[in-house]
């Protein structure tokens, strides 16, 4: 296990305290393995390790995926990561996404505003942020060869058979908390998503050596 990182924010860091890894499905795991596999590869090698998160819409769970991946790295102190999303078409970053990790502990920062924001997100006060904004997975924001195209929906991973300059495909999916958008339900399904994601991310991470 990496060695953990004391300087996120604080409430950051007590939401990743409280994640449970025993609420992981058994059926979870070969999928977990696959990505472990492919950042521990990487690390042995001493090489950078692109991920990069990618769904229909890069509105909801590939932008979790990659601020979540990013975060943890970061607390186990696994240099050389660089997260990305992105998706089979371009949108904007869903407003109860930003809300979400807002609450968590998350610092966003507007740095664009119109249909298609663009954010700067932190985890900690002294690291370079995450910029979030919706995208194609092959925009030029992402990496175009040497990565991981980390599959966050059975939507795009069904429809998109072939990812250019990939080095792996591993289907990393999640229910869609759009389905419960405009219902009472909306914000409460939106912090289960979110921490679903956290929590095998962290069990990904916990694991690298």
């Amino acid at each position: 296990m990496g060695k953990q990182n004391s300087q996120l924010f604080e409430a950051v860091k007590l939401q990743i305290e409280q994640l449970d890894t025993s609420t992981i499905a058994d059926s979870r795991l070969p999928v977990l393995q696959a990505l472990i596999e492919f950042i521990q590869e990487k690390r042995d090698a001493k090489k950078i390790i692109n991920l990069n998160f990618i769904c229909t819409h890069n509105s909801r769970r590939s932008h979790l995926s990659q601020i979540w991946a990013q975060t943890l790295a970061f607390h186990f102190g696994i240099k050389g990561v660089n997260c990305y999303s992105g998706g089979t078409e371009a949108t904007a970053v869903f407003p109860t996404v930003k809300e979400i990790l807002t609450t968590t502990g998350f610092e966003i920062t507007n740095l664009s505003v119109g249909d298609n924001p663009v954010y700067s997100i932190k985890y900690a006060p002294n690291i370079h942020p995450s910029i979030g904004f919706s995208k194609t997975y092959d925009h030029s924001f992402n990496p175009s060869g040497n990565f991981a195209a980390v599959m966050t929906c059975s939507h795009a991973d069904e429809n998109c058979p072939f990812i250019t300059g990939a080095e792996k495909r591993i289907p990393f999916t999640f229910d869609d908390p759009k389905a419960f958008d405009g219902t009472p339900s909306q914000i409460k399904k939106y912090e289960e998503r979110s921490l679903e994601i956290a929590t095998q991310l962290y069990y990904v991470f916990s694991r690298i050596r």
